[in-house]
């Protein structure tokens, strides 16, 4: 006996936040690498470079979150909802690229610096951080929310910082004269956006391994079903992510009295409320037919298949 109770959460629609943010960000890199290069500024052209892998990230982004709204199809009952999970990573991936280049360059035009214009990589930094500031903002709202939204929330505030790190070089360039710290402030945004962007690659990974959403309990998911009234034992239990937005659960409950229909519907709401499962499917046993509940929950306190502690069972 089984009951899955399936939600439309489809992302906030951010169609207008990306399409403002792709425009603004693509006229900037054409802006700012033609300055770049006239400016002779490292520092000017690798955030460029930055700023292009953005658009490419937003842009990615923006078709993941229209995938995620397609129907399921009877080859992909899922719909296309694991696509905002794929972005995600490729978007981590993608940024750490980006910042490979950059120090490469850098490190090149440590041993040859150049003269730099300061006035220039000033005024058009000071434009980055302008429009990098109000683009991360159109995705403030949905960044705790959707890893997808979240990671074009980072890119843009990383832009944001990037620029300001542009702006000091290019006032003590002009002040000093000291060419080589182009390509010195270069490496140290590099630096800075490689740690902005780990967690944002370390939570792709992970939920790309169907790996519980770290913000669910599993422990405290299997003590909340092995505390339900007629449960005897529970085993198979399964959280992973169907999307960057929706959560699924499936797990196998031991009940010899067996149960309700209403039982099952309120399973699936307090977990739907109490822990953010959107999907869960119960499948209720009368019989422990393989042996699989322990006299002891204590000595067989996890459920997780393929552990040598595979069962728990209720007292």
């Amino acid at each position: 006996m089984s009951h899955e109770q399936g939600h439309n959460h489809a992302p906030a629609d951010f169609n207008r936040a990306f399409a403002i943010g792709i425009a603004l960000n693509m006229a900037f890199v054409l802006v700012e690498a033609g300055y770049g290069i006239a400016a002779n500024s490292l520092a000017l052209v690798a955030d460029a470079g930055h700023n292009l892998s953005d658009v490419m990230t937003l842009l990615m982004a923006w078709i993941a979150l229209l995938m995620a709204k397609r129907i399921a199809t009877a080859r992909h009952t899922f719909g296309f909802k694991k696509g905002t999970i794929l972005v995600s990573l490729g978007s981590a991936l993608f940024l750490y690229a980006a910042i490979g280049v950059i120090i490469w360059e850098a490190v090149g035009r440590l041993h040859n610096p150049a003269p730099v214009h300061g006035l220039t990589v000033i005024v058009v930094a000071l434009i980055g951080v302008a429009i990098n500031t109000a683009t991360a903002l159109l995705f403030l709202r949905g960044s705790k929310e959707d890893l997808n939204i979240k990671g074009a929330f980072l890119h843009m505030a990383a832009d944001a910082a990037v620029s300001v790190g542009v702006v000091a070089a290019g006032l003590t360039i002009r002040a000093t004269g000291w060419n080589w710290l182009d390509p010195v402030v270069s490496i140290c945004i590099a630096i800075v956006v490689l740690a902005a962007g780990w967690g944002l690659l370390r939570d792709s990974l992970h939920l790309s391994m169907a790996g519980v959403p770290s913000h669910i309990d599993a422990k405290a998911v299997l003590e909340f079903l092995t505390t339900l009234p007629g449960v005897r034992c529970v085993h198979d239990l399964h959280i992973w992510a169907a999307s960057t937005t929706e959560n699924v659960l499936t797990a196998h409950l031991v009940m010899p009295e067996g149960c309700r229909d209403d039982f099952l519907h309120r399973v699936a709401k307090e977990l739907r409320h109490d822990f953010s499962i959107h999907h869960t499917t119960l499948q209720i046993e009368l019989e422990d037919a393989e042996g699989i509940c322990h006299t002891n929950s204590k000595d067989h306190g996890c459920c997780w298949p393929g552990s040598n502690r595979s069962h728990t069972e209720t007292t």
